[in-house]
Formats: C-alpha cells, structure tokens, sequence
C-alpha cells in the first residue's frame, strides 16, 4: 500500500513543480513585455527635438547679404538705363546720319 502511496505523493509533487515552473514562465515572458514597452516609451521621449535658438549672427549675414545683393541690382540697374541711353543717342545720330546721306549733303 505503500506504493502507490508514496507514487501519487510523487505526482503531486511533480504537479507543484510544473505549476510553479509554469507561473514562473508566465512571469518571466510578462516581464520581458514590460521591458519592451519600457524601452518604446524612453525611445520616444528621447526623440524630441530641442527648442531651436535666436542665432542673432545668422540674421546679420542674411540681412548683409540681401543689402548687397540689392545694391548689385541697383548698379546693374542704372547701367543698363545708361546703357539705354547711349544706344538711343548713337541711333538718333545714326538716323540723322543716314538722312543727311540720302538727301545727298
């Protein structure tokens, strides 16, 4: 009688050991979840972009840049006028020029 005493006693035991390795299973996988979902949520916040600053020197060189290029503009504005006007001239004399030459003088 001792036999099959002593083998259920076993299988009781061994059922515990199975629970209890089986829990500790379950507990390890929900603890790799959480180590997951940690680790997705500080990636996040390290993503974040700082605040960008006022780079007083930027806008200098900007602002330096498109007062020179406005002048350029202007100069090259008032030598095409001058330009315009020189053409003008050379072809009224041109034309008179020409006049004068037909008319035979």
């Amino acid at each position: 009688m001792s036999d099959p005493l002593t083998k259920a006693e076993a299988a009781v035991t061994e059922a515990e050991t199975n629970t209890v390795a089986v829990q500790l299973a379950l507990a390890a996988v929900e603890l790799a979840k959480a180590a997951t979902s940690q680790k997705e949520a500080s990636a996040c916040q390290h993503q974040a972009a700082p605040a960008p600053q006022f780079h007083a020197k930027k806008w200098m060189v900007i602002g330096g840049t498109a007062c020179v290029c406005s002048l350029a503009f202007a100069l090259a504005s008032i030598a095409i006028a001058i330009g315009a006007c020189c053409a003008t001239a050379c072809l009224l004399v041109v034309r008179s020029m020409w006049r004068d030459f037909q008319r035979g003088r």
